[in-house]
Parts: C-alpha cells; structure tokens; sequence
C-alpha cells in the first residue's frame, strides 16, 4: 500500500486528532511521545518536528478547536446589548450540556483534557481560558454595560470578567457531573429544561431581571441554541 505523504498543515491537524483521544484517556503526563508518534502513525522525530514542546501542541489542540465553528464566530459577531448577554449564557450551557451528536464525543475529551490539567500542571488549562478570555470575555463585559445601561442589570462593583467566569464554572461544572455514563448527580426534569433553568440562574446570579431575561430569550437574531435531544 503506498504511503500517503501530508503537507505540514495536514500533518499537524492529523497528529492532534490522534493527540486529544490519548491525552483525554490517559492524561498529559501519563501520554508518551512514542504513543502519540504511532496514534499519529508517524516516528517521534517527525513529531517532535511538528511540535518541539507539549506547550505548542497545547495550542494547536485549542486553535483547530476554535477555528471554524459558526456559532462562535456569529456569536462574538453580535452588538453588545441585554439579549445577547441572554443569548451567551444560554449558548454556553447548552453547548456545556447538550451539544448536538456530531460533537458530543469531541466536547467530552475536550472536558477530560482540562480534568486531567486541573490535576497535572495546569498548563493547557491556562492556554484554554486565555483563549476563550480573549475571544468572549470583552464582548460579555460590553453587553454587561449596555445591560446595565438599559436598566435591565443591576450595578454592581467587581470585575466583569470575574462575572463571566463564574457562570462559566457553573456550566462546565454541570458538564463534568455528567461525564461518568449517566452523570453524577440526579437532577430533576428533563435534559432541556434543566439546561434553561441553569441558563436563568446564572442570569439572575450575574444580576438581570426576570423580565429582560424572558425578553432576551425571545429576541429574534439569536438562533445559536444547539437542538435540544
């Protein structure tokens, strides 16, 4: 059988498919290079050509996982204002906790990738969150503004960014109870109302009142909830 020769780009894409499965099962540090050179089907000195460092395949992982999604680039395409900060948390605990099936399996690494760098040296979690924090958090904080401005959110002192990483915690902490099978906790009513109702509590968490939560819900525009199963 002849050998099918990438180009660079190809190549890397290829071995960071092979990557996230073996890093989400065994971890950062418990992943040798040698496993990774033969999920990749190549020689360690090819990878270690790709990627000199962990950190720089850490990045990589995140770029293509970033790169072309829709609904995050019409997401950050939005104006700041009360019904897109209802329609960013609502998007981020659905995509959390819901997803759709051509992603569930993907977003499911990508949760145990950051379990395993909690508990390792913490550094492609730091590499995810700066990226997200640099894509979402200045339009969160925008939004935050022109809620308030609206009179539709209460004023409060403290950082915004600290407000979006809260309600984020409470998204990716629903997602990681839900990773082992059936989930961990026993949550009553169906997926998709759970879902909203975590969506509404954050909402009135971060200070938005029950009317401008239910406008922004909706608010025409905002068609980036992922199917409910």
């Amino acid at each position: 059988m002849a050998t099918i020769r990438l180009d660079s780009d190809e190549r890397r894409k290829a071995i960071v498919r092979a990557a996230v499965p073996l890093f989400a099962r065994k971890g950062f540090a418990g992943t040798t290079t040698r496993e990774l050179a033969e999920a990749a089907g190549i020689s360690e000195s090819l990878l270690f050509r790709h990627f000199p460092s962990k950190q720089l395949l850490y990045r990589e992982i995140l770029r293509l996982g970033c790169e072309g999604d829709p609904a995050l680039e019409e997401l950050t395409a939005l104006e700041p204002s009360t019904a897109t900060l209802v329609c960013m948390i609502r998007f981020m605990v659905r995509r959390f906790l819901l997803g759709d099936d051509s992603e569930r399996a993907e977003l499911d690494s990508r949760l145990r990738l950051v379990l395993h760098s909690f508990l390792e040296d913490g550094d492609y979690a730091r590499e995810l969150f700066e990226t997200v924090s640099d894509r979402v958090v200045p339009l969160f904080a925008a939004s935050l503004a022109a809620a308030v401005a609206a009179g539709d959110l209460a004023p409060r002192p403290g950082a915004a960014g600290n407000r979006f990483w809260f309600a984020q915690h409470v998204a990716a902490m629903m997602a990681f109870a839900t990773l082992p099978g059936g989930g961990c906790i026993r949550y009553e009513g169906s997926l998709d109302a759970i879902v909203e109702e975590a969506g509404t509590f954050i909402l009135r968490g971060i200070g938005m009142t029950d009317a401008a939560i239910i406008a922004g819900a909706a608010a025409p525009g905002l068609g980036l909830q992922p199917a409910a199963d």
